[in-house]
């Protein structure tokens, strides 16, 4: 999100501003009050006596709420401003703004106030793309209230403006004109109510518990609660401390309730994904399963529900797939868009199972992974039919919708992200490598599961036997002898696209790679093409379509980087584990502890500060768990049977970290680790030291209590 934008939210309802506190509709970003994927205010202009204001500075209080201080015209170092406005506003389902009008003068004075108000519902989709609305729109004054409506057949959406002191309604505002005493005020309360409406004029949203007009107190026992469940961290590294704190924030303001589901899950981020993603809702899920494990059950139930039962080649829907994508705005409703729901992606089904059995591990609800059963079949089944479209034993993808379908159906879905060393472009269809990782990830814990809960050993036993083989087969076709990594993907005619890319870290996530092989990918995501020094880029520097600020080919995700840390671990690479883990938290500390979805891709050395990628979103969920996932992979946190295994292994930077109160199936337990793992940066601190001092440098053990 841009710099000069503020932003509160609520679920997937959310408002984008200027420093200001206005809303001018952008032709380019989503700035307005949105609600389901709607645009419910397109222009929210405050002026006086004809004057646009300017900030003088801005309040982020909570994620759901703000407030600006303001002067009318350019405020100077020579003239004192004779007025002053406070804007302080809270998102809650509706959208509340008091108004505060201050009189610094020692005599009356008399203002006209407007708020210029406009409305054009746009779907998200239309932001980028704006399209002439094939509904009707229709603005009209009733009891002093100013309703603004849109229909097309059933769809109908409206925005209701109130004010607790009258006003002068017309069809594009509201005016105040007003006479406030020297040294007094003047206030209002503006209320903004928006309807999503269904049959009988009743809002569809009236039966969900985050919506509604949630008074600020109760966001606030909300928030409060939400923290109070999570394990509390005491650290001596602040930045791991702040963006914890910061993540915790964030993704409770990320959860939001789907139509005709009750259950909170989380959103993917602001501003363009505030609704549900198969993907990164589960990946987010895995990073917050030992902090916030509620999120967990409810979001493999709602993709449970809307799993693929058929072949729509328009929604790229197969039986027994896990949905990308849930939107609730026009195009989805009148299918100019594929997205209700839209089923283009092929690494969501294999990370369903890897979510249930990683779920079930945490909190030992066997009751839901029983339930799930079917659907957790569907999609192994799902893995080896519909996925396969070569027959290969490969999982593949290719849309089949031609008009809008994603070209590019895994985590690095731009279409420039699948590239061979020289930048060419494959055809399709395409294996990415991780999508293979996923697949034996989600076979060997499907088979975990046939056993110990759906008592079916000899499904159980086939599972196994084909995760082994898939193994061996993936090691011999995707291995590149003359670089000594793992290819990006295969091609159409089973050719290697041979790009070096951050994905070879995820198949040491999924336990994929053989043994003897890791170290040369662990050397490989810690080199100099990879390792940026603030994280791993998603393309390694030198290839044909690297560029440091490009969005899958060269920036640094930190959702990316905690998955590849775990993998890290998972092979005993524990140093390189911490490198990682150092090099994203201390890039926090640049963003006021809210990791962004990615940032630039430049060197360590070049900038000394991470580079903000221009149009990242911010909060994100994956970003906003990936401090959890490194807390886990840095303290060793791993549920066996009935207890937690602690085996912590910290950079020496981290000090000591106490993590109380984890919660699973053990009830609550407490994890404490210190910091006693070299990292090549922190060594070349210590060979500095030395350097200056007669004292020896000792070289501690790594910490291995529990």
């Amino acid at each position: 999100m841009t710099d000069n934008m503020v932003s509160i939210l609520d679920g997937n309802t959310f408002l984008v501003s200027d420093a200001r506190g206005d809303i001018d509709p952008s032709p380019s970003f989503p700035t307005g009050l949105f609600s389901f994927d709607t645009r419910f205010l397109s222009r929210w202009e405050l002026s006086i006596d004809g004057e646009r204001l300017n900030a003088l500075s801005i309040d982020d209080l909570q994620y759901y709420e703000t407030r600006f201080f303001l002067v009318p015209g350019e405020p100077t170092h020579y003239v004192d401003a004779k007025v002053s406005v406070v804007r302080q506003r809270t998102i809650g389902g509706s959208f509340d703004e008091q108004l505060t009008v201050l009189n610094h003068q020692g005599q009356p004075v008399e203002l006209t106030i407007r708020m210029e108000i406009g409305c054009d519902f746009a779907d998200l989709f239309e932001i980028k793309d704006v399209k002439e609305k094939a509904g009707s729109a229709q603005a009209f004054i009733e009891d002093g209230r100013l309703r603004l409506s849109y229909r097309r057949d059933t769809f109908r959406r409206e925005t209701i403006i109130s004010s607790t002191v009258p006003a002068d309604v017309d069809e594009k505002g509201l005016t105040f004109r007003v006479r406030i005493e020297a040294h007094a005020e003047w206030t209002t309360n503006l209320h903004v109510q928006t309807m999503v409406e269904g049959a009988g004029g009743r809002d569809l949203r009236l039966g969900l518990i985050s919506h509604g007009s949630r008074v600020k107190m109760e966001m606030q026992k909300d928030l409060a609660a939400w923290v109070a469940r999570a394990p509390k961290l005491a650290c001596d590294c602040q930045p791991l401390g702040d963006t914890y704190d910061r993540s915790l924030a964030d993704l409770a303001a990320l959860r939001y309730s789907p139509l005709s589901f009750e259950a909170k899950v989380p959103t993917a981020g602001l501003p363009w994904f505030m609704t549900l993603f198969g993907r990164d809702s589960i990946f987010t899920c895995l990073q917050s399963l030992p902090f916030t494990p509620e999120l967990a059950g409810p979001t493999l139930q709602i993709l449970a529900m809307k799993q693929g039962t058929k072949l729509d080649d328009f929604r790229d829907e197969d039986p027994g797939k896990i949905l990308h994508e849930l939107r609730y705005g026009e195009s989805a409703a009148f299918a100019d868009q594929p997205h209700s729901p839209y089923y283009g992606a092929a690494d969501s089904t294999p990370l369903f199972v890897i979510l249930l059995d990683e779920y079930e591990r945490w909190t030992g609800d066997v009751e839901l992974v029983r339930r799930l059963e079917p659907e957790a079949r569907a999609a192994l089944r799902w893995i080896d039919t519909y996925g396969d479209i070569m027959g290969n034993g490969y999982i593949w993808y290719e849309s089949r919708n031609k008009l809008n379908g994603l070209e590019n159906q895994c985590w690095k879905d731009s279409p420039d992200a699948i590239s061979y060393r020289d930048g060419r472009l494959p055809d399709f269809p395409r294996a990415t490598c991780e999508l293979q990782g996923y697949a034996y990830d989600a076979k060997m814990r499907g088979a975990r599961l046939a056993r110990r809960v759906w008592h079916d050993p000899v499904y159980a036993d086939r599972l196994e036997q084909e995760a082994e083989d898939l193994k061996q087969r993936f090691n011999r076709d995707f291995w590149v002898e003359d670089g000594g990594y793992y290819a990006l993907a295969l091609d159409a005619d089973g050719g290697q696209v041979d790009a070096l890319s951050s994905n070879i870290g995820h198949l040491l996530w999924s336990g994929i790679v053989e043994e003897d092989r890791a170290s040369q990918i662990a050397a490989h995501l810690l080199g100099p093409r990879l390792f940026s020094g603030w994280g791993v880029r998603t393309l390694a520097e030198g290839e044909g379509r690297y560029n440091p600020v490009g969005y899958h080919v060269g920036t640094v995700w930190p959702f990316d980087n905690s998955f590849i840390a775990w993998g890290l671990r998972r092979y005993g690479f524990n140093e390189e584990a911490g490198r990682i883990a150092e090099s994203i938290i201390d890039a926090s500390q640049y963003f006021r502890g809210r990791l962004p979805e990615a940032f630039a891709g430049y060197d360590r050395a070049l900038t000394k500060y991470p580079v903000q990628y221009p149009t990242a979103c911010s909060p994100q969920a994956w970003s906003t768990g990936t401090p959890m996932l490194l807390l886990r992979t840095m303290l060793g946190l791993e549920p066996h049977d009935e207890h937690l295994v602690v085996d912590p292994a910290l950079p020496r930077g981290m000090g000591r970290v106490e993590l109380l109160d984890v919660p699973g199936r053990w009830g609550k337990i407490d994890a404490f680790g210190r910091g006693r793992v070299d990292t090549q940066h922190e060594q070349q601190m210590v060979d500095e030291e030395s350097e200056r001092s007669t004292e020896p440098v000792l070289q501690a053990l790594p910490d291995r209590t529990t």
